[in-house]
């Protein structure tokens, strides 16, 4: 059979230096003056490696370097190499090379990115052929992806080897800029058709309940409850609207979609970075702060790249409160919370169940699962 692999290794690079995205040339430009560095291939490679068993009897079409050839050779792949090399990569490339593979009979594509990649792939692939993504992006709302990059392996070997039906998942993106100042506007592009084992999947995500306004709060008081008798304790609250009225019952500025520091009521660090936040919790107590994401299930790694592997190592997994709606939880019908940090020691770390807080007075008891 014949398989297409497109890399995107910008992907996910303003992730962990908390830029939300590195849509643009001037946003990849200062990832870049802030240290960030490319993680989409090694997502690839641990997807490629799955694939293994198949690298004698199965075509794979790549684009050069970066774009796939580099990881497929590292790995012992003999790939078909299309196009022409270049330094830098865009919306443009990566649709070209699709283009090239379609025109070559690929039966299955398999890619690495985020969200906007996802919509790139379906702007010339559209349902020709299924699709599996590799989730390496800092945002990654759409349905197309799998939930780990070996799973992403897993899918295409099952499917190559003629043992998958397909189904139509949502290709969604949100306006980045917008993301950047705490608005959230997310649009459905169109399906493409994936290989589908739902446990391997990743849902489109959801969005919290505006009804459940006075649950938040009863969270937000247990929380600043937690804070207030550990003074000395530096807390870490992570993205999203569930943490949103934690910084408002503080009266703190709060960034939405990014990382902020408090201890003892005072505003350490706002919209923090990896490194910031390294350099600000060394040698001091630390507690991180998370949701959950509605529908997907992940509290780290999907958004808030900035709490890496090394981060949770360092704060420690005992110092982790996880805060969520009851409603939340249930939209996961049973499927365990995600640990992705990109980290497999880490993630290792997270197995069997973990306490959530659903209200002011009840804490629920939830499957876990390092991926």
């Amino acid at each position: 059979m014949k398989l297409g692999l497109i890399i995107n290794p910008i992907a996910g690079m303003g992730g962990k230096v908390g830029l939300k995205g590195t849509d643009g040339t001037q946003i990849l430009e200062r990832a870049k003056k802030l240290g960030a560095t490319e993680e989409a291939p090694l997502k690839a490679k641990a997807a490629l490696r799955i694939l293994a068993p198949l690298k004698h009897s199965i075509e794979l079409y790549t684009y050069p370097g970066k774009m796939g050839e580099d990881e497929a050779k590292e790995l012992s792949f003999n790939p078909i190499v299309l196009g022409t090399a270049k330094e830098l990569t865009g919306p443009m490339d990566t649709e070209n090379a699709a283009k090239e593979m379609l025109e070559r009979g690929i039966e299955l594509l398999i890619f690495a990115g985020g969200d906007g990649t996802a919509r790139n792939i379906y702007n010339v692939v559209g349902d020709k052929v299924p699709v599996i993504g590799i989730p390496a992006g800092v945002k990654i709302h759409s349905g197309v992806y799998a939930n780990h990059p070996k799973s992403a392996g897993e899918i295409a070997l099952r499917y190559l080897e003629g043992d998958l039906d397909t189904k139509d998942a949502e290709v969604m993106d949100i306006d980045e800029e917008a993301f950047r100042d705490g608005v959230v506007t997310a649009k459905l592009y169109g399906y493409m058709k994936i290989p589908y084992i739902p446990e391997l999947v990743q849902n489109q995500k959801s969005g919290g309940i505006a009804t459940e306004e006075d649950v938040l709060k009863g969270i937000a008081e247990k929380i600043i409850e937690i804070m207030d008798n550990e003074p000395e304790t530096l807390f870490i609250v992570g993205s999203g609207t569930t943490l949103r009225p934690i910084m408002e019952g503080l009266e703190l500025p709060n960034t939405l979609l990014g990382i902020d520091i408090v201890k003892n009521r005072e505003l350490i660090a706002s919209d923090a970075n990896e490194r910031q936040i390294l350099d600000i919790i060394n040698g001091h107590k630390a507690k991180i702060i998370v949701t959950v994401i509605g529908g997907q299930g992940y509290i780290f790694g999907r958004g808030n790249q900035q709490l890496s592997g090394e981060v949770v190592k360092r704060v420690g997994k005992e110092n982790i409160i996880i805060a969520a709606t009851k409603d939340k939880l249930q939209s996961l019908d049973d499927r365990p919370l995600l640990v992705d940090t990109g980290d497999e020691e880490v993630n290792a770390m997270f197995s069997g169940y973990t306490k959530v807080i659903i209200n002011y007075s009840t804490v629920a008891v939830h499957p876990i699962k390092g991926l």
